[in-house]
């Protein structure tokens, strides 16, 4: 199991964001994107998941293209973007049960309840989610790891923006979790952290070659 990118490059307008990037992560890998604003980390991460295509370079899955073999890598894959993702107008429980399933992960309103509260949500988890902070719609978004572990490939941007000490903790010990059971994981962040990664691995994007 390989997730391996050659030769990517991201354009946006006529400005060049990254090129030449090249990387191999296998089991237990956590890999981190790192650059300043603007450097194509998103893009990165969006390029990875497939949603969006690079100017130059392709990328693989277990050595297929993922663009190619969309259905196999999709349910592979679990990707949790910048934006929260969550319902305003339902409860907090609410979005757990069905971000979880539209996954392909069903989970009861009981285990919702324990994935919240394992956040420190529990006082929330019945409370609609437009009233809540963002910190904490953020940890009603990143409870869909809870019920992950049979997805190999967790792709991250800015997972822990907004979340207080002990969710971050919490997130961190969910994270090396899935690392320890051979999964992989691809993220983004401003914070120093510390994953229990077999290998930990950062990929900087400030740097500009040519495409």
């Amino acid at each position: 199991m390989t997730l391996q990118a050659h030769a990517l490059c991201c354009i946006r307008g006529e400005r060049q964001l990254f090129a030449s990037v090249d990387f191999k992560l296998i089991p237990g890998d956590a890999m981190r994107v790192a650059g300043t604003n603007g450097s194509g980390k998103t893009s990165l991460l969006r390029m990875l998941c497939g949603l969006s295509a690079p100017a130059n370079g392709h990328i693989s899955w277990h050595g297929l293209d993922i663009r190619t073999h969309r259905e196999e890598f999709a349910r592979d894959l679990l990707y949790l973007g910048h934006a929260n993702g969550v319902k305003d107008d339902l409860i907090a429980w609410e979005n757990v049960v069905i971000n979880a399933t539209l996954s392909g992960h069903p989970v009861s309103q009981d285990e919702a309840y324990r994935a919240l509260d394992q956040l420190g949500l529990t006082h929330a988890a019945d409370l609609p989610t437009q009233s809540l902070s963002q910190g904490q719609r953020k940890r009603v978004a990143m409870a869909r790891l809870q019920f992950a572990s049979n997805t190999p490939l967790w792709i991250l941007d800015e997972p822990f923006t907004a979340l207080d000490h002990s969710a971050v903790a919490t997130l961190c010990a969910t994270i090396s979790a899935h690392l320890s059971r051979g999964g992989m994981v691809v993220y983004t962040t401003h914070q120093e952290i510390s994953l229990g990664a077999g290998r930990a691995v950062t990929l900087n994007l400030t740097q500009e070659p040519v495409c």
